[in-house]
């Protein structure tokens, strides 16, 4: 009812009615008639009664009622329904500018963000040096995992892991269960995997969360992790990846190491030798 207050006839596309009309906003039979049901149906609706719904009808109705994103997925839940995925309702160019200042203000530790699928989006200068994040690497992180020799040398715990990541990947695809994108990721990690052809076989799902890593670097040694899967409630189709150090380890100190000045002088040297 609050809802149905909020919305005039005008903006509706009907007449206002002038001063003769005592009811703010929209009628029940307005509401009724520009969603396409039937006037008594919609009174039980708002009256919480018992009865039948379908999304396209509630849909129908957040439309006349002019819902915005999460009043439309509380309407399904108060249906009784489960709610849509929600779709981002920001200034997308601004909020991915402040996705990569959030991975920027990380360092030095290892952070990157990637897409539904598990493509990389971003990822910052301690995902490059730890993780061997780079142009011509792969750019899925599903593939990465199983295909990039790079990740795989310093992945001390790969086997281990790569089951919860096989999970993990088939929890994100039950999200879009008809969405040919993940099949596409699928193919091409099964094609270039066959230890990833197997895992998918065994049907395993888990839900994201933290991950414990332990990676062997080149320069610095022993690394040990926490990864973890934080959602963009903004951008749902994204999900920020933040390494942070284990404690009572010395990761922290290598980080520091690595990406200070005299890392980088470090680094050069090595390429240049």
């Amino acid at each position: 009812m609050s809802r149905r207050a909020r919305v005039s006839p005008t903006d509706a596309g009907l007449p206002d009615g002038g001063a003769r009309r005592r009811t703010p906003g929209l009628r029940r039979e307005e509401v009724a008639v520009l969603a396409g049901v039937g006037a008594s149906w919609y009174q039980w609706l708002e009256q919480g009664r018992d009865i039948t719904v379908s999304p396209q009808v509630l849909d129908a109705v957040a439309r006349v009622l002019r819902l915005d994103g999460t009043e439309r997925r509380h309407l399904y839940v108060l249906a009784g329904l489960n709610p849509p995925q929600p779709e981002s309702e920001y200034d997308t160019d601004y909020l991915c500018d402040g996705l990569h200042r959030l991975i920027d203000g990380w360092m030095p530790f290892p952070a990157h963000i990637m897409d539904r699928y598990w493509n990389v989006v971003a990822y910052n200068e301690a995902a490059t040096l730890v993780l061997g994040f780079r142009p011509e690497m792969p750019q899925n992180c599903l593939v990465t995992f199983f295909a990039d020799p790079v990740y795989r040398a310093r992945a001390k715990t790969w086997e281990r892991i790569a089951p919860v990541v096989v999970a993990q990947f088939r929890a994100a695809c039950s999200e879009h269960p008809d969405d040919e994108g993940f099949a596409a990721v699928i193919a091409e990690a099964a094609e270039l995997s066959e230890e990833f052809a197997v895992l998918w076989a065994r049907g395993d799902v888990q839900a994201g969360g933290q991950l414990p890593k332990e990676l062997e670097h080149p320069r610095v040694g022993a690394m040990f992790f926490e990864s973890t899967q934080l959602r963009v409630p903004a951008r749902p189709d994204l999900t920020i990846v933040l390494h942070n150090p284990m404690p009572d380890t010395d990761t922290a100190a290598k980080l520091e190491r690595l990406t200070s000045p005299e890392g980088r002088r470090d680094r050069m040297y090595s390429v240049a030798g």
